[in-house]
């Protein structure tokens, strides 16, 4: 049974949700992929495998995107058709917690702002760990590119910006430590100034475009994370709606809704359609000599439901 917190409706409410049938997978139980050496997405692409969760009368999908280390909009992508807050007894919740890793150097933080999670690559290349993270809103939106860890912080104080309280002119212009500090108990300053990765004490915005740009963890998440990462760590911010990899010998796609289907999906349970820049000619570079291969029926499939779930895409594929 999923746990349950307090107050997990205060940012959510409102979803609605048209029927999609989910059929990429076979069987209750998702067969674990390893990866295969074929290709140049081969070594080390893919994080977990997906698993299936039947509801119980309590359970909403919020509270199981939490305790499977998911966003909520990455766990709804996934089962559009089910009320996010009574799925109801018996039902079948897919969670996806597979994930393709995106372009990008294994090294350090890597942050995919569109599939809205952090990759985390350790110094003795331990198992990559990934996790959900809340991003920023249009207005005030994450930076791409490279930067780096310059300061930890436990139990930080917010010095709240100008331009925030400009916002919010009822904010103060110091929070200390403590349940009303959004900085959570652990914070991580970038090279970027103004833009830092940390906790929050309202944990139902991780997986959602709520944020003014810095990027947010669930407690438990960061509080991990922070005591592995050094000064110095490397991060690097993308933003990928399409990532590829090979795994047991099939070319995996996973498409996610951009930040504009985002935003839809969350406020209205659909999203306008939109197509995916270079899929065709990534997807061809990516399968090489077995292009012709491609089932296109596939891709096109997956480009319009943006599950954000692997999808083989090769015509002997299951």
């Amino acid at each position: 049974m999923a746990p349950k917190f307090k107050n997990r409706r205060v940012f959510c409410g409102g979803l609605g949700a048209g029927f999609i049938a989910f059929t990429t997978f076979r069987g209750t139980v998702a067969r674990p992929w390893k990866v295969s050496e074929e290709g140049r997405f081969a070594k080390n692409n893919i994080v977990g495998t997906i698993r299936f969760h039947i509801s119980k009368k309590e359970d909403t999908l919020l509270d199981l995107a939490r305790f499977n280390k998911l966003g909520f909009v990455e766990i709804v992508a996934a089962n559009r058709g089910i009320d996010p807050w009574l799925p109801g007894p018996g039902k079948k919740i897919i969670l996806p917690t597979a994930h393709l890793l995106p372009d990008g150097p294994r090294k350090g933080l890597l942050l995919n702002l569109v599939d809205q999670r952090l990759y985390y690559f350790s110094e003795n290349n331990e198992k990559v760990k990934s996790f959900p993270i809340g991003t920023g809103q249009d207005a005030w939106g994450t930076p791409l590119g490279s930067t780096q860890v310059i300061r930890k912080k436990k139990n930080p104080i917010w010095f709240v910006p100008k331009s925030i309280r400009k916002e919010q002119p009822e904010l103060p212009k110091v929070i200390l430590p403590g349940p009303d500090n959004p900085l959570g108990q652990h914070a991580l300053y970038l090279g970027w100034e103004s833009y830092l990765i940390h906790g929050t004490n309202i944990p139902w915005g991780v997986g959602r475009r709520v944020s003014h740009g810095c990027i947010r963890m669930y407690p438990e998440d960061i509080s991990w994370l922070f005591s592995r990462v050094t000064l110095g760590t490397p991060v690097t911010v993308v933003s990928q709606e399409l990532k590829l990899g090979w795994v047991k010998n099939q070319l995996l796609i996973e498409i996610h809704p951009n930040p504009k289907q985002n935003e839809e999906l969350e406020h209205t349970g659909k999203f306008s359609s939109a197509k995916v820049p270079e899929m065709v000619y990534r997807i061809a570079q990516a399968a090489g000599g077995k292009v012709k291969k491609v089932d296109w029926k596939k891709v096109k499939k997956a480009e319009a439901e943006r599950t954000g779930l692997p999808v083989s895409v090769l015509t002997n594929g299951y």
